[in-house]
């Protein structure tokens, strides 16, 4: 099939590069987000996925918006078979979901119509889920509502942060849409209708979302350090200043401090939580590069008693 990808960030390489690697299929052109301020000088820059196609000599389609004339225009006289997508960033209107002859086929995050929405892998990891995956399905109008084509899973180990799956679904991921991409093509794949129960929605973590509970159970604390690392990153305050919290153990047989109470010890740092303490491993203070829980501690000296929150 001759194929136009839509995608945006690192996670979409992975699947761009699987559909260039296919033999049976043609990448006619990439479709990604404009470029983005980035850094601290704040210049344009290109994503990472026009990164990867212009690196490969591919047309390279940034529309403001997918339902900008020229983008669409130009699209139909590419005329694609099919337009796979990976996190590409916009909505697409029923006029660009038209055009190809197979439609828009997305690669999500999860084991759908488990967490549909921006933070699937996050939502999955701050549930508690034990179980993940990806899925392939036929974009619709709705909130990832469409027929699915095909699921690969992934288990969610212990100490998984969502960048550490959400890395390992991208290349398993790739396999999938490329799989997916043959099984259309040879008429061997048929989109089957998503359930209708066990639907559950993924929106975007915000910041305030991100802020750590204290007074909630410890299993609770560490599943939020993990599922918001390395975005947007899990915080609590300390001494009025924004601490990033970036990596937490569990410590069941530590049940004296009360919620948010710190102790510190030589090579240390415990907090309460509302079941037994957390010790910090790693944190971030405001304005400064991530270090050890224990330096910072011996840089900030903290006080018997002493509290975040």
């Amino acid at each position: 099939m001759k194929l136009v990808f839509a995608g945006t960030p690192e996670v979409a390489v992975p699947a761009l590069d699987a559909l260039l690697a296919s033999s049976r299929h043609e990448v006619a052109a990439v479709v990604t987000r404009p470029d983005a301020p980035a850094g601290r000088g704040r210049r344009l820059v290109a994503s990472p996925v026009a990164q990867r196609a212009e690196e490969a000599g591919i047309e390279v389609l940034k529309p403001e918006r997918p339902r900008d004339e020229a983008f669409l225009a130009r699209l139909r006289e590419i005329a694609p078979d099919c337009c796979p997508v990976v996190a590409y960033g916009a909505l697409l209107p029923r006029v660009a979901l038209d055009i190809p002859a197979h439609g828009w086929v997305n690669l999500h995050f999860s084991l759908l119509p488990a967490w549909r929405g921006a933070a699937p892998v996050q939502h999955s990891l701050m549930a508690g889920d034990e179980v993940t995956g990806a899925s392939t399905f036929l974009i619709e109008e709705g909130l990832d509502s469409g027929p699915v084509y095909g699921v690969v899973t992934e288990d969610i180990r212990p100490t998984d942060t969502s960048g550490d799956l959400l890395t390992r679904l991208a290349f398993a991921g790739a396999g999938l849409l490329a799989a997916t991409m043959d099984g259309i093509e040879d008429g061997s794949l048929k989109a089957v209708p998503q359930p209708a129960e066990g639907i559950t929605l993924a929106p975007k973590i915000q910041v305030e979302d991100a802020r750590v509970d204290w007074a909630a159970p410890a299993l609770r604390v560490d599943r939020v350090v993990r599922g918001c690392t390395p975005a947007p990153g899990a915080w609590t305050v300390f001494r009025g200043e924004r601490l990033k919290l970036i990596q937490v153990a569990l410590v069941p047989d530590r049940t004296d401090l009360a919620p948010g109470e710190l102790s510190a010890g030589k090579n240390n740092v415990y907090v309460g939580t509302g079941s037994y303490a957390v010790e910090l491993l790693w944190v971030q203070p405001q304005g400064k590069k991530p270090m050890r829980a224990a330096d910072w501690a011996r840089g900030v000296r903290i006080a018997p008693g002493e509290t975040v929150g």
